[in-house]
């Protein structure tokens, strides 16, 4: 085995954990993007609901520490490095810190399943202008692929709505409406990439390894104008259409999330259960993955078949282990070009 890497960087989306931040961190996200500010400090207020803080930076440094552990047990001395997109620790901070520690190759693991601008290749983009602004002795950062359709991640998937269901009779659980949700995103950025494709391949593995046949991939979360498509169908309109048809029992995975969101804590934990509260439903929302041991096994198992001269690139389903190194053209934004 060949030891290229001597750090792993964790990559993700950042967010606040005061009310003071809640601006300056949703300037950031939406800098350069056309969404009023009425849009901005409307969000701001789904904020002030939970005192400011999202469970983003929490829960990843759960799972650093999960890491650690797993490192410790298995001989993989990796140290790791934590960098945001959008919050502190911003990834500037944290090369510009790295590079100063003397580490000169790195891994980095992106907190997303699935290919897309927003889940991919916008945080290559931002690793590049980091290494950029630190200059020449920033570490080089390689990306390790998505993980839509490796075995311990559906795994761990399933596992999460197992003990959803398992708040249910057994007569429940038989007729009860798995309903898969995960961000959309604007329809000309989904045609640039595999991200429904990717999303409905994870739905499908898992619902087959739970033995539950009655399952619908929806979408949450529309930040964009009403003149802009987005994908479709929305969480709450599934979610009418269901209790028109008779439904009782919903149980919901937010499958393209690995670990809470705001966007879960408000647009599923209050807005989508407010909802099913007056059509009669019984919502039960399946846990993300988390510090789930089958998903931090999944990202050591990742990070040993970047390190391997030999890799076993494991993955179930219809398609093959995504790609290591992205194609230059892969999973464009679908906004026209600036000229």
């Amino acid at each position: 085995m060949s030891l290229p890497y001597d750090a792993l960087l964790l990559v993700s989306f950042g967010g606040p954990e005061k009310m003071d931040d809640v601006l300056p961190f949703l300037e950031n996200v939406l800098r350069g993007k056309p969404v009023p500010r009425e849009r901005m400090l409307e969000v701001a207020h789904h904020y002030e609901q939970f005192h400011g803080v999202s469970p983003l930076n929490a829960q990843n440094r759960a799972l650093i520490a999960a890491l650690h552990e797993s490192f410790i047990q298995d001989r993989t001395l990796l140290p790791i490095y934590f960098g945001n997109r959008n919050w502190h620790p911003l990834l500037t901070d944290t090369l510009r810190r790295m590079a100063d520690d003397g580490v000169r190759r790195a891994l980095a693991f992106v907190t997303s399943a699935y290919s897309s601008y927003s889940g991919c290749r916008q945080y290559r983009e931002n690793i590049a202008a980091a290494q950029a602004e630190v200059g020449p002795q920033a570490p080089v950062i390689d990306k390790i692929r998505v993980f839509y359709n490796h075995p311990l991640f559906i795994e761990a998937v399933a596992d999460r709505i197992s003990e959803a269901m398992s708040k249910l009779s057994k007569e429940q659980r038989a007729n009860a409406a798995l309903v898969f949700t995960a961000h959309s995103i604007p329809t000309a950025m989904a045609n640039n990439c595999r991200y429904v494709e990717q999303l409905t391949e994870t739905c499908r593995l898992t619902a087959e390894r739970l033995g539950h046949e009655r399952w619908q991939l929806v979408y949450q979360s529309r930040s964009g104008p009403p003149t802009q498509p987005w994908l479709e169908p929305d969480v709450c309109d599934h979610l009418r259409s269901l209790a028109k048809a008779g439904v009782r029992d919903v149980v919901m995975s937010p499958v393209g999330f690995l670990s809470d969101h705001m966007e879960i804590l408000f647009d599923l934990d209050t807005e989508a259960r407010e909802l099913c509260e007056t059509l009669n439903l019984n919502l039960i929302r399946a846990a993300t993955v988390g510090t789930h041991p089958k998903y931090v096994e999944m990202i050591r198992e990742l990070i040993l078949e970047r390190m391997s001269n030999a890799p076993a690139r494991r993955a179930i389903g219809e398609f093959p282990a995504n790609h290591d190194v992205c194609p230059e053209d892969c999973c464009l934004s679908g906004r026209p070009a600036k000229l």
